[in-house]
């Protein structure tokens, strides 16, 4: 059995704590042999043995029923502690639920309630399975994929990498309010992410090459916060046409088109589990892009 404690230099051993607890609560060495299966010899010895280590006397062996000396006292509280602890740990240790991390990575606008159930459905499947999402900005994504902080990313990019393991088409489109009827006039509002975001140097870029002055209306951190202010009529953006709720913005035609991202998908591990979570999400994603 492991020894999980130190005393003075010396190591407790749970079963010699099991024997002093036991003898404890059953006032005789020899009640307590019973209980664990056990000798009074045996127990006697695993008293002596636990004694020495800590130096001190812990039974009052004189007295009947067996009483416990200052020491004793002081100790079996946490004896009991340690060994609920170890149990606890040995517990934690044969289930497997948990032993293994799956950290997957995506852009914020990738986050449906359908991927959502997906996650759900695996992590059901797969109780061995710790899955970690986290989204963000692609290239932020990019980065922790290389540097193995991700075991799977999905990130928007100008062009697929070779180690892809799927890659599909982004459009891309200037969106504004349905209710805007008027042009943009100069400078021009945007609503953009924050700095780093592909959509938000694409938006400058476009804006510098045209010769449009412009500014910025209004930062969102995430999709949900980008489109209200879209939709509030704060500015014109940039977005994905996979997430533009036609009822509440359009496409804004007053500015030239724009070419599409690349939405790639990346995953170090090739086992079972790992192609099956991938192969789900690529269904799922890929629906609104064909």
């Amino acid at each position: 059995m492991t020894i999980i404690h130190v005393y003075d230099g010396m190591m407790f051993d749970p079963r010699l704590l099991q024997a002093f607890v036991e003898i404890a609560d059953a006032g005789s060495f020899t009640a307590a042999a019973n209980r664990l299966n056990s000798t009074q010899s045996t127990l006697s010895q695993q008293i002596s043995r636990l004694e020495s280590a800590v130096r001190s006397s812990l039974l009052d062996r004189s007295a009947r029923p067996v009483t416990l000396t200052p020491s004793g006292e002081r100790l079996i509280g946490y004896a009991r502690r340690i060994l609920a602890l170890h149990l606890e740990a040995a517990a934690l240790l044969a289930d497997p639920a948990g032993s293994r991390s799956l950290r997957v990575g995506l852009p914020d606008d990738l986050m449906t309630t359908a991927v959502c159930d997906a996650f759900a459905q695996f992590a059901t499947t797969h109780p061995e399975i710790r899955l970690d999402v986290t989204t963000g900005l692609s290239r932020n994504l990019s980065r922790q994929f290389r540097e193995g902080e991700l075991d799977i990313a999905f990130v928007k990019e100008p062009q697929a990498k070779p180690d892809a393991r799927a890659s599909f088409q982004e459009p891309l489109a200037w969106v504004e309010a349905v209710s805007r009827a008027q042009p943009w006039q100069d400078p021009v509002p945007m609503v953009t992410f924050p700095p780093g975001g592909l959509y938000r140097d694409e938006m400058i870029e476009r804006m510098e090459a045209a010769r449009c002055r412009w500014y910025l209306a209004f930062t969102g951190n995430s999709l949900t916060s980008v489109m209200r202010a879209v939709e509030a009529g704060l500015g014109v953006s940039v977005l994905p046409l996979a997430t533009i709720d036609a009822d509440k913005v359009q496409v804004c035609q007053q500015f030239a088109p724009l070419p599409p991202m690349v939405l790639s998908v990346y995953a170090w591990e090739p086992d079972s589990a790992t192609n099956e979570l991938v192969s789900a999400l690529i269904e799922l994603i890929s629906v609104d892009r064909i």
